[in-house]
């Protein structure tokens, strides 16, 4: 990879090295080869029983060499764009008198999504120790009405030196006689933190999930952003083609997915379900299940409430509580009036959930030791590093190029489960990992399947009851969902 300066109208061209591809490890041992990332080097590591046939490994790696720059955004807030643009922001920063970098970045090829070259604009670049230096560029660009923050140039997603701390959890199933299970805590809409939700399953370690619905409406902010099966009940739909990680008691495995629900009346109508615990959009028909936690949505919709049996025991307008042992569907629109004609009250309507496998084509048994989640991006399959950034939504530079916090699993070719997270937003203290970085992280550690789960100040894992690694917002952040370890 090569970083290319613009500095005014000439031109640099700086080299970044490759990092090194790392052989294979042998399941459930941990690594004594080179770290993968950064300086060849062994990493140093300490080790801890949790309990048996699971430990805990902290791992530091690096040193801090780097310092600041100052970025300036495009029109449209992100960091990078196209050439085009990125000439017009820099040309503004020059007009206020300033020096600017035009900076050309490459967002890695995924296994679904080609590299793309983009360009950022930069101003300076100071040590570590002179970051009042780049604060006070900051300070003049805005006052002369360009937006502009200090960047630490480790987080960039070039190459860097480090420094790492990171906490990997490893199940050793010949020893483990426990269970791995999901928790969306004690309800769907509202966000808990993985400590708790560990807490509140008896697990002995955790991490969080997958991401959350931050652009919902306020009430429902837990809602898993895609698959949820918690104890064979489907709690989320899944994003056609996303990938999840399924597990059935000790066996864990990760591939991509689809569900379907649909809804059968007594009269033999027959209706997709678009959606389960969510909010719904125009002429939808959503499900709610007792595990909602809060009223459906006022929206002038249609509701039928509908027992264990079947039974429509009530229909109502929309925005009222899921009653315990009950489910509901809301429809909007057309949808509205399909329940109208066809969910009348006495009548019954059946609901055919399934989960499927789209690499077997096959419907996942929904059994009380199933459970399901959604990842964020697919990072390994059948041994080989594998990153499905278009289908799993986040073909970026922000996501595949930029250094954040990283929540990762993996599962070894004997059905190990590895949890790592990798901490980061730290200047100077540990760096993150990029999407790439955090696929050969798990390549490195012994995964033969590996998915990243949410990061950034998501990030976090539970041992005992207590946080071990540092949340990047300070504290630990609730969240939608949470991945357990439980006896």
């Amino acid at each position: 990879m090569s970083r290319r300066l613009i500095v005014g109208l000439s031109v640099i061209t700086l080299t970044v090295t490759a990092i090194p591809a790392q052989a294979e490890q042998a399941a459930l041992t941990f690594p004594a080869s080179a770290f993968p990332l950064g300086e060849r080097a062994v990493p140093v590591k300490a080790q801890r029983m949790v309990a048996p046939g699971v430990s805990l490994f902290t791992v530091s790696h690096g040193r801090s060499t780097q310092g600041w720059t100052v970025t300036v955004p495009m029109p449209n807030g992100h960091d990078d764009g196209g050439l085009t643009t990125a000439q017009a922001k820099a040309g503004e920063v020059e007009a206020a008198g300033f020096t600017p970098n035009l900076q050309k970045i490459v967002q890695p090829a995924a296994a679904d999504a080609p590299a793309v070259e983009r360009y950022v604009v930069r101003v300076g670049m100071w040590t570590f120790k002179q970051r009042a230096k780049a604060d006070k560029v900051v300070k003049e660009l805005k006052e002369s009405g360009i937006r502009a923050r200090t960047d630490y140039l480790g987080d960039d997603g070039l190459e860097t030196t480090g420094p790492w701390h990171i906490q990997v959890l490893m199940t050793d199933p010949k020893v483990f006689r426990g269970s791995f299970k999901t928790s969306v805590g004690r309800n769907i809409a509202k966000r808990e933190t993985t400590s708790s939700m560990a807490k509140l399953n008896g697990a002995i370690a955790g991490v969080n999930g997958g991401f959350f619905n931050i652009h919902t409406v306020k009430e429902i902010k837990g809602d898993p952003m895609g698959v949820s099966v918690v104890g064979g009940k489907l709690l989320s739909e899944a994003v056609p083609g996303r990938s999840g990680l399924v597990i059935n008691g000790r066996k864990v495995r990760i591939t991509e997915l689809k569900s379907t629900v649909t809804a059968t009346s007594s009269d033999g109508a027959r209706t997709e379900v678009h959606g389960v615990n969510r909010a719904p959009a125009a002429d939808e028909l959503v499900l709610y299940t007792e595990e909602f936690g809060t009223k459906t949505a006022d929206d002038g919709g249609t509701e039928a409430v509908i027992n264990a049996q079947g039974r429509v025991v009530t229909t109502r307008q929309a925005g009222g509580a899921v009653p315990r042992g009950f489910s509901v569907l809301h429809g909007t629109g057309a949808m509205a009036d399909w329940l109208t004609e066809h969910a009348a009250q006495t009548a019954t309507v059946a609901l055919n959930t399934k989960v499927i496998d789209l690499r077997t084509r096959r419907t996942i048994p929904l059994t009380p030791t199933t459970y399901v989640m959604g990842g964020g991006v697919g990072l390994m399959s059948n041994g080989r590093i594998r990153i499905t950034a278009q289908a799993d939504g986040h073909a970026s530079v922000n996501m595949m190029l930029r250094r954040h916090p990283r929540t990762i699993a993996g599962v070894t070719k004997s059905g190990g489960l590895i949890l790592a997270t990798v901490d980061g937003r730290v200047p100077g203290v540990t760096v993150g990992a990029s999407m790439v970085e955090a696929a050969q992280l798990m390549r490195w550690l012994g995964a033969k399947q590996a998915i990243n789960l949410d990061g950034g100040g998501s990030t976090a894992m539970v041992v005992g009851n207590k946080i071990v690694n540092r949340p990047s917002d300070g504290a630990e952040r609730p969240v939608g969902d949470a991945l357990l370890v439980t006896p």
